[in-house]
């Protein structure tokens, strides 16, 4: 008895379809147009059409339909590149930057500084974070008049104070002074430095280190003696110069504008 002729194994599945790969059209990638043969490189887009360009500088329109080009002599379907997700863009203190930003009004919080350079340089750094949350600077124009100011202010629920004050330190004058402040709703911070100058880096104005200035000599003027830069206000343009963003700044700087920023925008 004859066999029946069944062809191919009935058994076996369906043949697997070649799979076409999908290949961003980056500027300057390669493909051929099979129909026309013309070779060149991706250099725009074009109403959702890519443009090519040949060794010879001559730039065709062709549709981006899927298989419509080889690739090293393959087909392949070219597609439009991903747009990359937009880089978020830092403040100068490290924060997420708000784009379009409409600073906030203005809370009934303050943070006061000890005089105007500690508020140009606060704003330097931490100006978009203080707008984007309505906190006011001010210059206190000295720690001696604190306890005083604090009475005037007014202090409550939503209406806190935060002060940073230079040279915090165990036995100084201003250690003293802030340890009468009894108020939950005043937080005083600070630094160990003589002057806000000198929680500027040295690398950042340029300098090794700050100088050493001699007991009896006001310090700003005996910074610009030894560096050379002129008087006081010569020398601040000096340092606000050297100050781009946070990393210009040493730690203990960075720590005392932070908690007083937290403390002064905590929900009442």
């Amino acid at each position: 008895m004859r066999s029946h002729d069944y062809g191919r194994d009935v058994l076996a599945g369906p043949k697997k379809r070649r799979e076409i790969p999908e290949v961003a059209a980056e500027p300057g990638v390669v493909v051929e147009d099979p129909a026309s043969g013309f070779c060149g490189a991706v250099v725009r887009f074009e109403s959702g059409n890519v443009v090519l360009e040949d060794r010879h500088g001559r730039h065709r329109l062709f549709p981006l339909t899927p298989i419509g080009f080889l690739l090293d002599g393959r087909p392949v379907t070219l597609v439009r590149p991903k747009a990359e997700a937009p880089k978020r863009q830092l403040s100068a203190s490290g924060s997420v930057k708000v784009e379009g930003l409409r600073a906030r009004t203005a809370r009934d919080s303050r943070i006061w500084v000890e005089g105007l350079h500690d508020a140009t340089l606060v704003e330097r750094v931490w100006g978009h974070d203080l707008r984007v949350e309505g906190v006011v600077v001010e210059p206190l124009d000295g720690v001696d008049v604190l306890a005083g100011r604090i009475e005037e202010f007014g202090t409550g629920p939503g209406r806190r104070l935060g002060v940073l004050v230079d040279h915090l330190v165990e036995g100084s004058k201003e250690s003293r002074l802030v340890s009468a402040i009894r108020d939950e709703h005043v937080l005083v911070t600070g630094h160990p430095y003589v002057d806000i100058w000198q929680a500027v880096k040295p690398a950042s104005v340029g300098i090794r280190a700050w100088p050493v200035v001699p007991r009896g000599v006001p310090w700003k003027e005996g910074i610009c003696e030894a560096l050379g830069w002129g008087d006081p206000t010569d020398g601040w343009r000096r340092v606000l110069a050297g100050v781009k963003g946070f990393r210009d700044l040493e730690t203990p700087l960075l720590g005392a504008v932070e908690r007083l920023i937290d403390f002064v925008t905590e929900p009442a």
